[in-house]
C-alpha cells in the first residue's frame, strides 16, 4: 500500500472506531475493534477487519453491520467530508487472527502441561 492509501486508512479505522463505539445499535453490547482498514489504490472502496468481542454469533452481528453498512458510511461521510473526495463504499469481515492467536495459545498451554507430567513421571521411575 502506498503511504496515501495508508493514511486513508488509518483515517477511516479511526472515524468507524467512533462511529461503532457511540452507536451501540449496530454492535448491541459486544466489544468491537477495527483491527485494520485496506483501502484500494483508487481509495473507493475500503475493506474494514472487525475484531468482535463476547459474540455469540459472529456472522449474524456481521450481518448486522452490514445491514447498517450505509448508514454507518454516511456517518463516516460527515466526518471525512472536508479531508476526501470520495466516501469509499465500505465492505465488513470479521478479523479471527486474535481467535487463532488464543487457540494456538491453548496448543501451547496443553503441550507444556503434557511435558511436565511426563517428566514427573519419569523422574518417579
Amino acid at each position: 500500500m502506498s503511504v496515501r492509501q495508508e493514511k486513508f486508512a488509518g483515517l477511516i479505522q479511526q472515524h468507524l472506531a467512533e462511529i461503532l463505539q457511540r452507536h451501540k445499535e449496530y454492535v448491541s453490547n459486544v466489544f468491537v475493534t477495527v483491527s485494520r482498514v485496506e483501502v484500494s489504490p483508487d481509495l473507493g472502496y475500503a475493506k474494514v477487519y472487525l475484531s468482535l468481542f463476547k459474540a455469540p454469533d459472529k456472522n449474524l452481528l456481521l450481518n448486522t453491520i452490514k445491514l447498517h453498512g450505509k448508514e454507518i458510511r454516511k456517518q463516516l461521510a460527515s466526518k471525512i467530508k472536508n479531508q476526501v473526495r470520495v466516501i469509499p463504499e465500505l465492505e465488513f469481515f470479521v478479523d479471527d487472527s486474535l481467535d487463532y492467536v488464543f487457540h494456538m495459545e491453548e496448543v501451547f498451554k496443553q503441550i507444556n502441561k503434557q511435558d511436565e507430567q511426563n517428566n514427573l513421571q519419569d523422574d518417579k521411575a
